[in-house]
């Protein structure tokens, strides 16, 4: 049986048509990837929260090497001590009281949600969008009703049927299962998170060089100082953002409390965390905060309201622009832009980590675009 030549990659023919072949290998390849991304991005931006808690604790061993002349390891074992000492102590010293708040802050706040629907609907605004949840779980159960009723029916002697007992426990056994699988599923990504971020923080080089080896060997030197310049960026930014939230905690929970509303404590502490979350989280904690100000009243409204335009103007025209400046300098208008889209794409995963995703892609636009393509500079 005849043997066929092997090709010739330097005739013409292969010469003109081997861009067209690798483009095309290289958009399926592309697509492929972008499936896979998409597929799990969950996991992915799961891992990217890993990533940043180790840049967190990589950023403190480093300041903790300017003061104590230790290896990488003993300064990394020191902070994760203290790490879990002052989580353990806060929530040994104040789990019972942020509880208690929280609780008492719960019940003010579903007794305000009512007092406002009720102040609407006698206004004939239509709050039916309020009781979604209850509509739908009517819709839900509204054919199973008639029979429901039949097996509901006590039977002689006044005693309810087993299938009624049964239905009761399977209900209440299915609620329990779902918190109990909510929050397994929250230990479990928290999990995640400190034993990835520890890995990582526990020796960066090796993750990095070992990333390094996919690109090719002429451009590693350049890849090298885009990948130094994202992990710089998320430090400045992590710590920065994180001075802001701690101010923000001390400023509501102290102005909340000089003013008397009750549950200053934890309302400070939701609105330092939803700091986090740009734009959108402010606006969270703000109508929180309203709706637990209701309870003391027009004046304590006002009151509570004014202390918090007071701390979001301080934040927005002092903290941000003068402790990120150095980390990420994006018009608001973008962020808010991005972190919709995030959020539409990703969930609340991609609203919780949109400034530190967009920190990533402004670095690496200004390095690998406006700098590299472009020729201009980028600062």
């Amino acid at each position: 049986m005849p043997v066929s030549p092997p090709q010739d990659t330097t005739s013409p023919l292969w010469a003109s048509t081997r861009p067209l072949v690798l483009a095309g290998i290289g958009v399926a390849a592309f697509t492929a990837l972008m499936l896979l991304a998409w597929r799990s991005a969950d996991t992915l931006l799961l891992i990217f929260a890993g990533i940043l808690f180790a840049v967190f604790l990589e950023g403190l061993t480093h300041y903790l090497g300017r003061v104590v002349p230790l290896g990488h390891g003993w300064r990394l074992a020191i902070v994760s001590v203290l790490l879990t000492a002052l989580v353990l102590g806060m929530v040994g010293f104040g789990g019972a009281t942020v509880a208690g708040e929280a609780e008492r802050l719960g019940q003010t706040l579903r007794q305000q949600s009512g007092t406002v629907k009720s102040w609407l609907d006698v206004r004939g605004i239509d709050t039916r969008f309020l009781d979604f949840g209850k509509l739908k779980e009517a819709a839900s159960q509204g054919g199973s009703e008639a029979g429901d009723d039949a097996k509901s029916a006590p039977r002689a002697g006044g005693l309810p049927s087993p299938g009624t007992l049964l239905s009761g426990a399977g209900s209440v056994l299915g609620q329990a299962s779902m918190v109990a699988m909510a929050v397994f599923g929250a230990i479990g990504n928290v999990f995640i998170v400190v034993v990835l971020g520890l890995f990582v923080a526990a020796d960066p080089r090796t993750y990095r060089d070992g990333l390094l080896r996919f690109v090719p060997p002429r451009h590693r030197t350049h890849a090298a100082s885009v990948a130094d310049d994202i992990g710089i960026t998320l430090r400045h930014w992590l710590f920065g953002q994180l001075v802001v939230m701690a101010a923000i905690f001390v400023c509501v929970w102290l102005g909340l409390t000089l003013v008397g509303i009750d549950g200053a404590l934890i309302l400070g502490l939701q609105a330092g965390l939803l700091c986090f979350i740009p734009t959108i989280g402010a606006l969270i904690a703000g109508i929180i905060i309203v709706l637990a100000c209701l309870a003391s009243g027009l004046k304590g409204v006002i009151a509570g309201l004014a202390v918090y335009l007071l701390v979001q103007t301080l934040e927005s025209y002092v903290l941000t622009p003068f402790v990120q400046k150095r980390a990420l300098d994006i018009p608001p208008a973008t962020l808010f832009a991005g972190q919709i889209l995030l959020g539409v794409l990703f969930g609340l995963w991609g609203v919780a980590l949109a400034l530190p995703l967009m920190a990533v892609a402004k670095v690496l636009l200004d390095r690998l675009y406006i700098e590299d393509t472009l020729g201009e500079d980028a600062g």
